[in-house]
């Protein structure tokens, strides 16, 4: 899945005592066993439950909800305040087993040590995992040998199959998520399933999927994407229609993966098994030789129509903007069968302001930057997209000794970047009032700004729309934040704060009083 910002293109059934959605816990996992392998959670989407049931991180809700707004404004309201993740047993209009609602996979948790617990229980790492962490995660994969999937002759996602013409995906309790969208979204966390003609190449993409009648989906697919490389080469064979599967319910690695810049031609599934080190369980769908994986909850198959197109939008998506004129056309995607497990669950995420996994899963091509900058021979030790920044910014870490001895200049370095925001060694990129300090103080307007308006851009962002002229280029830049002075000499100057200011026996003396002088903190020092 591509994802695109201003400043880089980053192109077993729930068991458990039952509890209210008011009810309250403090998330902690530091001192607690595990009883749920966090390696076997991220393979599993109900072990992902069950182990988010074991932080404290999981809000299962037994009373009737609807699935039109009510859902969704639960769902968002998590974001914004960072609470658990909601389960919903009891969505109005569910019928046979159709279904459960899951929200807020990969948002963040209240407590701030473990503010990334929920991406990281995705990742198979602990709940106390930093940003760092997991893009050093990241980074250990690229040397990993990809393996082939396990086939199985059968899986938990056939336990229940529905085809043809009883397939009516206007009966079903499909999310209305915001007040203003264009439809009903059935697909907005599911991994959709591609292949080239020869089947040499299988792509998994996250893109939102509209109901657009009993058996149709109408989807925004964005161009110059892995799926528009398929599109093309089925239609070069004169094809009008290819193969199509939409998995919900995946493992939670899965989604992620499906997420983030994978290479042109890499199969997930096989770089899914390099991650985890065995290979992925999956099942032959019932009407194309596609695989998904066998745990999925409810797995959608049928035809990506290249020819004809529905309306679709609009959607209140990931950079919490939507205009009224915002929908447009989409390819329509024809359902022919469903298969689900028993009492399925649909993970659905509900994008808006920060801060939700979209723009906790657009921070995952962070690490696919800064080894392209290692490629490059570039001085960058980190990279980081802030959340804050809906995931449009992404921060680099300059190493200011190496960059001396490129003997470079402010704009020679910047035009080499393109398009990436970067820091200086001394900011820690991983912390945003640090980022904003460095920008509001190093980087001075109309001098240190380099933009690029002859690249590719996202014409998703609202701000693209607002003038003449394409919306699918331009909109970038970079903003040097560092000093002029450090390009010649090592620095002179050194920040005033708290870790900068005093000697490390006063810091810890300080410390060790806090609560006793009648102080009390809600985040880490």
């Amino acid at each position: 899945m591509a994802i695109s910002g201003r400043y880089i293109n980053l192109a077993t059934r729930c068991t458990g005592v039952r509890r209210a959605l008011s009810t309250t816990r403090t998330i902690s996992t530091a001192n607690k066993q595990l009883e749920v392998d966090p390696i076997e959670a991220q393979l599993d989407f109900r072990k992902f439950l069950d182990i988010l049931r074991q932080d404290g991180d999981l809000a299962e809700i037994d009373k009737e909800v609807d699935p039109h707004l009510e859902i969704g404004a639960i769902c968002r309201r998590v974001s914004e305040i960072r609470d658990k993740a909601p389960l919903f047993n009891n969505v109005k209009g569910s019928i046979d087993g159709l279904w459960r609602i899951f929200g807020n996979a990969a948002s963040l948790r209240k407590v701030d040590k473990e503010k990334f617990g929920r991406v990281a229980r995705n990742l198979g790492l602990p709940a106390t995992a930093t940003w760092k962490d997991i893009s050093d995660h990241f980074i250990s994969w690229k040397t990993a040998k990809p393996i082939p999937p396990n086939i199985l002759p059968t899986g938990p996602c056939k336990q229940n199959k529905i085809f043809g013409s009883d397939v009516d995906l206007e009966s079903l309790p499909v999310p209305y998520l915001h007040e203003g969208d264009g439809g009903k979204y059935l697909a907005t966390y599911g991994i959709h399933v591609l292949q080239t003609p020869d089947k040499s190449w299988t792509n998994w993409s996250i893109f939102r999927g509209m109901v657009h009648n009993k058996n149709h989906l109408v989807c925004l697919v964005g161009t110059g994407q892995h799926n528009s490389i398929i599109r093309d080469k089925w239609l070069a064979e004169g094809k009008t229609e290819m193969p199509w599967a939409l998995s919900l319910g995946v493992p939670p690695i899965a989604s992620i993966v499906a997420a983030m810049p994978v290479p042109e031609g890499v199969s997930e599934s096989e770089y899914i098994g390099a991650v985890t080190g065995k290979p992925l369980d999956m099942v032959k769908c019932e009407m194309n030789d596609l695989l998904v994986p066998a745990s999925s909850e409810i797995v959608l198959e049928g035809t990506m129509s290249l020819v004809e197109k529905g309306t679709e939008g609009p959607f209140g998506d990931y950079l919490a903007l939507v205009f009224d004129s915002e929908g447009g056309k989409g390819p329509l995607f024809r359902v022919d069968a469903i298969s689900y497990r028993d009492n399925a669950i649909l993970p659905i995420s509900c994008p808006g302001n920060i801060i939700d996994e979209s723009h906790t899963t657009a921070q995952l091509a962070a690490p696919e930057v800064l080894l392209l900058c290692r490629e490059h021979s570039l001085p960058i030790k980190e990279a980081f997209a802030p959340v804050e920044t809906l995931a449009t910014w992404c921060v680099l870490q300059v190493d200011t000794e190496r960059l001396r001895t490129l003997q470079t200049t402010s704009e020679e370095f910047c035009r080499r970047l393109g398009d990436i925001l970067f820091k200086r060694d001394d900011v820690d990129i991983y912390d945003w009032d640090k980022v904003m300090w460095a920008f509001t103080t190093r980087c001075r307007p109309g001098h240190d700004t380099y933009h690029f308006e002859d690249m590719p851009s996202h014409p998703l962002t609202p701000y693209m729309t607002q003038i003449p002229g394409t919306p699918r280029r331009g909109g970038k830049v970079v903003s040097d934040c560092l000093l002029r002075s450090e390009y010649d000499r090592p620095r002179d100057f050194k920040a005033v704060d708290f870790e900068t200011s005093y000697p490390s026996h006063i810091k810890t003396k300080v410390l060790n009083n806090w609560a006793a002088m009648g102080f009390s903190s809600t985040r880490a020092i």
